[in-house]
């Protein structure tokens, strides 16, 4: 008897569709109609689980951040993140992040210049978000009266980096400049 694949819960596949169709194409330009399509759910069944685009909006960014945290922390260990050894390994993390065919930039950046204004809950989402990087960043720096400070001074230049790698036809250009802004880190 052949195996029977489990077809994800409904939730689960308009969730992990959106994310899909909001990260790659951005979300004004994808419809819920597209969303429900794809997804291979029923309008009902959409509204049910999502009343609003603001709501679906709002757990694209969650389940966003769940794994794109889990992949950064996982990807700092793996390059070797050590106290006092951060730059090299976010460089790596980055690399690996900008050369893989999915990038397109960060969705909360992203989201917050698309829905920002329009959206407060996305403005709250990406705070969260780039504190967590912080956060994920800062055990590795040392000395410790100054984790805080040069944690958000590393999470800021990711965000440049980000960005220039978004813009320019390879990401060469963002890596050199992140691993020169970071080696400071890696000498104090």
């Amino acid at each position: 008897m052949p195996a029977q694949t489990q077809v994800p819960a409904a939730r689960d596949r308009i969730l992990r569709t959106a994310h899909d169709l909001f990260y790659g194409e951005g979300v004004r330009a994808t419809g819920i109609d597209r969303v429900i399509a794809e997804s291979g759910v029923t309008k009902v069944t959409f509204y049910r689980h999502f009343p609003s685009k603001n709501d679906l909006v709002r757990a694209f960014l969650d389940y966003r951040h769940e794994r794109w945290m889990h992949w950064f922390v996982d990807a700092l260990a793996r390059h070797g993140a050590s106290e006092g050894r951060v730059a090299t390994p976010v460089v790596a993390a980055m690399r690996e992040w900008f050369e893989s065919e999915a990038f397109r930039g960060c969705a909360f950046i992203n989201s917050v210049v698309e829905l920002g204004g329009s959206l407060p809950d996305v403005l709250e989402v990406s705070r969260r978000h780039k504190q967590s990087m912080v956060e994920a960043v800062a055990p590795y720096l040392s000395p410790a009266s100054r984790r805080a400070g040069d944690a958000v001074a590393i999470a800021v230049a990711i965000d440049g980096a980000i960005i220039r790698a978004q813009y320019d036809e390879t990401p060469k250009a963002a890596l050199k400049a992140l691993k020169k802004l970071l080696a400071v880190f890696d000498a104090a």
